[in-house]
Formats: C-alpha cells, sequence, structure tokens
C-alpha cells in the first residue's frame, strides 16, 4: 500500500513538473516537492495575470502595502459574511457603501490615463443634470401620458401644454414632486432593481428611455456646450487625461430657430474641448467616436458612413473612428453590413460586440465580424470567452476588450461581479481598458467605481496595484493617439503617478 501510495505522488508530481517546467531533484520526501511544485504553480499563474509583467520600484511596494491590507480585510471579511460583499450587490444598491470602502478611497486618487468608452450624454452626473440645466430659464414642460418632456423656448409650441418650469417651481411642494419626477426619467436608480428590472428586457427598456427624455432639452446648444465642459471637469477630478467619446452627433437647435448639424456639432465640440485643454493643462484632450444606433437599414447606415468620412476629413486628428451602438439582442447583426462595412477596413472600428448572454446566436457572433472588420478595440465583449479560437486572434492581434463591469451589471447581464466572465480574461492577461459606458445614468462619476468594481469583483484576491497601474497604461496605449501625443500623454501620466505615490505615503499610512 506505501508503494502505491508514492507511486500516485510521483506521478502527481511528475505532471505538475510538465506543467511548470520545474525540474524534480529527488533530495527530499515526496511531500517537500507537491508543496514545492504547488507554491511554484500559483507563482507561475500569477506572473501570467493581468499586471503580473509589471515590476514595483521601493515607493510603489510601499503604496502596495497599504492598497493590499486594505483589499485584503475588505474581502477577507466578507468571505465569512458574503452579504458584505459589496461587488456581489447591484450598484445601485450599494453605491454609497462603496464610497466609504478604503479601496475605493484609495482607487480615487489614482490616475487612471484614459476613458474610451463612454456615450457622452450619458456620462455627466445626475446632479449636475437636475439642478444646473434644468434650473435655466426658457425650459417648458409637458405632460404626456404620465411621462414628462423637457424642452427649451423663445416661444413654445402649440403641440404639447408646455408649461415655464421655473413658474412651476414657484410652488415648493411641486417643485419637489417635479424633481423627483425628472430624477425617475434620467435615472436607472431604484430600491429594488431586481424587482424593477427582473431581465434583461426590461433593463434596457429603461434605459433607452432615459436616452429619449435627456434628448429633446440637452440638444439645446448652450446646454451642450456647458455639459461636454463639465463632463471633462468630472473626469479630470477623478484622475482622467484623456477621453474617447462616442456621440452621435445630435442636432442642436437654438432660441432663434437654428439647427447645428454634422460637421457644425463636431466644431462646436472641439472648441469646448480646446476651451477646457487651456483652463487645465494637465488634461490632454478628447477624441470622438461617431456613434449611431445599430437599428438601421443598409440606406441610413450608407448616410451615416457618408457624414464619417465628412468630419473625418474635416478633423482627422480628432474624429478617431466609427460604432454602432444599442441593444445588441434587438437590432441587425453586424453581419448585416458586413459588405457595406468591408470597403472601409481602414476606416477605424470600435464595434460593440458581444454585449449579451446569450451563445451561438448572432448576437454574441457579432464578436466575430467586430474582428474580420478590423476593429481597434471592442465594446464589452461580455461573450468572449465562449469563443477560445476568437481569443486566440484577439491575442494575436493585440484588440482590447473595453470592460465595462457596471454597465453589465445594471443592464442584467450579471448580478455577481464574481461571476463575470472578464475574471478569465484577467487571469490570462488579455489586453482589457475599464470603462464606465454611461455613468450618469446610475450615479457614478469617472472610472473610479468601475476600477472598483473590476479591481475587487472580478480580478484575483491577489491582484494588486500592478493589475490597476496596467489598466491605467492599457487606457493610454490602446487609444488613438498618435505616438508623438503618447509621449506627452505618459508624461502627464508619469507626472501624477509618482504624486499620487507621495500622497499615498502621506494620507493612507495606518
Amino acid at each position: 500500500m506505501k508503494m502505491l501510495q508514492t507511486k500516485s505522488s510521483l506521478t502527481i508530481i511528475f505532471s505538475l513538473q510538465l506543467i511548470t517546467g520545474v525540474p524534480i531533484i529527488f533530495d527530499r520526501g515526496v511531500d517537500d516537492y507537491y508543496w514545492k511544485l504547488r507554491a511554484d504553480l500559483l507563482q507561475s499563474e500569477e506572473s501570467i495575470a493581468f499586471g503580473g509583467d509589471l515590476h514595483l520600484d521601493e515607493n510603489e511596494i510601499c503604496a502596495n502595502h497599504i492598497l493590499m491590507c486594505a483589499k485584503y480585510k475588505e474581502i477577507d471579511e466578507a468571505f465569512y459574511n458574503q452579504r458584505e460583499f459589496l461587488p456581489r450587490a447591484n450598484f445601485l444598491t450599494v453605491q454609497k457603501k462603496i464610497e466609504q470602502s478604503d479601496v475605493f478611497k484609495i482607487i480615487q486618487k489614482m490616475p487612471k490615463g484614459a476613458l474610451l468608452h463612454a456615450h457622452d450624454v450619458a456620462t455627466v452626473s445626475q446632479e449636475y443634470v437636475l439642478w444646473n440645466v434644468t434650473y435655466r430659464p426658457d425650459l417648458y414642460v409637458c405632460d404626456i401620458e404620465g411621462k414628462l418632456k423637457l424642452q427649451f423656448f423663445e416661444t413654445p409650441d402649440k403641440y404639447c401644454n408646455w408649461n415655464l418650469l421655473s413658474k412651476l417651481r414657484v410652488n415648493a411642494s411641486i417643485e419637489n414632486e417635479i424633481n423627483k419626477r425628472i430624477l425617475n426619467q434620467m435615472s436607472m436608480i431604484t430600491d429594488d432593481p431586481a424587482r424593477a428590472y427582473s431581465d434583461g428586457d426590461k433593463a434596457w427598456e429603461k434605459f433607452q428611455s432615459l436616452f429619449e427624455f435627456l434628448a429633446s432639452f440637452m440638444r439645446y446648444k448652450p446646454v451642450f456646450e456647458d455639459y461636454y465642459y463639465q463632463l471633462l471637469k468630472e473626469s479630470y477630478d477623478d484622475k482622467i487625461i484623456y477621453a474617447e467619446l462616442r456621440t452621435p452627433l445630435p442636432t442642436l437647435y437654438d432660441l432663434n430657430g437654428n439647427k447645428y448639424k454634422g460637421l457644425d456639432v463636431v466644431t462646436i465640440i472641439k472648441d469646448n474641448v480646446e476651451r477646457f485643454i487651456e483652463d487645465h493643462p494637465g488634461f490632454h484632450g478628447v477624441k470622438l467616436i461617431y456613434s449611431k444606433n445599430r437599428r438601421v437599414n443598409k440606406q441610413q447606415l450608407n448616410k451615416y458612413l457618408k457624414i464619417y468620412k465628412q468630419i473625418k476629413q474635416a478633423y482627422p486628428s480628432f474624429v478617431a473612428g466609427f460604432d454602432l451602438v444599442g441593444h445588441e439582442d434587438k437590432g441587425p447583426a453586424l453581419k448585416t453590413f458586413a459588405e457595406q462595412l468591408l470597403p472601409e477596413t481602414q476606416m477605424q472600428g470600435f464595434f460593440h460586440a458581444g454585449e449579451t448572454d446569450w451563445y451561438g446566436l448572432e448576437t454574441d457572433e457579432n464578436l466575430i465580424d467586430a474582428v474580420l472588420l478590423n476593429a481597434k478595440r471592442i465594446g464589452h465583449g461580455y461573450a468572449l470567452p465562449k469563443h477560445p479560437k476568437l481569443m486566440e486572434i484577439l491575442k494575436e492581434r493585440d484588440i482590447a476588450i473595453e470592460l465595462n463591469p457596471i454597465s453589465n451589471q445594471v443592464l442584467n447581464l450579471v448580478s455577481d461581479l464574481r461571476n463575470h466572465p472578464a475574471s478569465i480574461l484577467f487571469a490570462e492577461n488579455y489586453p482589457i481598458v475599464v470603462s464606465s459606458d454611461d455613468p450618469g445614468l446610475w450615479g457614478a462619476k469617472g472610472l473610479s467605481y468601475d476600477f472598483y468594481e473590476a479591481f475587487m469583483g472580478i480580478m484575483s484576491r491577489n491582484s494588486d496595484l500592478r493589475a490597476l497601474k496596467k489598466l491605467a497604461l492599457n487606457s493610454l496605449l490602446y487609444s488613438s493617439i498618435s505616438d508623438d501625443e503618447m509621449v506627452k500623454a505618459f508624461r502627464i501620466f508619469e507626472k501624477q503617478w509618482q504624486e499620487f505615490l507621495s500622497e499615498m505615503d502621506e494620507k493612507f499610512q495606518p
């Protein structure tokens, strides 16, 4: 019996040697080798995981110690009381608790590089929209079948029973009630998301209604301009130095009856970006990704591609690329437009693809078409681990995945972020950037919340400062900025990083 046990143990050891490449030297007992090979195997996994290829200097090691003490404490306490583990709960119910986390507070201080996946009109905080935008003069309100519609007028049209919002708000009780209704119509926030959004379709119905509500009054030119400035300010305050924003280039209006379309809107955005950079020299800049809803026909897509070529020709360094957005399960598959997009493969694509929990349907196969259509980055890529061959190709071509943890949770793809398929991508060091998608619609700002959820809920307990730093570095490396711009961006980032390390030493020491 003893010989059989030894033989079995040796079989295990030889198998582990084959996996790890660690040679066996018979100068101690079999059990010693078991524990050595076990440690080596864990070390091997850690070295190939996301961030494992980075090395920390002395100051970073000190900062990492502070960070990991906080992380281990939070995770280990939750291990014995899982209700306290925040990433397992819907973000809408735990936002305030996240803000109290020591890990989150550290992440807030950390430079995050670039925001690469965000939709412009859904990115600014709700507080700004409510108190700054809806309290402006000339804003009218109309109640249509229990839903509010807001629009700026000099003289309101006759298609609705419009009331000047400022007059209604003179009455405090009416003001309070209207504000509650406005917040409800521009927010996913609810006390019971599991009941309100019992499936993905219900979540998407609510989600799309928010854009419809915001559209009419956010397209007022003075509001749109100030909104963009505020978007950059909130990003900058969260240690973001560069952004690539998806925008449909909506038609803007003013009180004089003027309309601003396409190229005019790009010019308006560019002017506001330049104004912000002038006020904030530490901000590197913005590029636009022209994005239209995927629920279009081929004729409409041709029209959008024509607009894209026009704005790209006018502002080649400001317009980064093109995307089709919206609910993938309800829209035409990307292959529907393959023949139109194939001649445009030199056009930089940033396609939303694989934002689904289905397997083997056209929706998750959008991932295949995104790669074949030469995507520079893929938005979401939630279904990617179901396509092992495609995963190999992504790594070979170095195509980045834009991961949006909170968006995936709020829109009901995954309830507990520990089960997010991106954990596989982190374990195998795929090119990943973390983004925020539509943070203003669920009460978040910037990137800190999504960084926290990825770091605590999707990555390993042992993922450390190297992983967070790599997220920031990746966001610049996989951006659309030129080589010359990249040098400047990394110089800004490195300065911020050193300031972060100094602040960690001063403020977070126990």
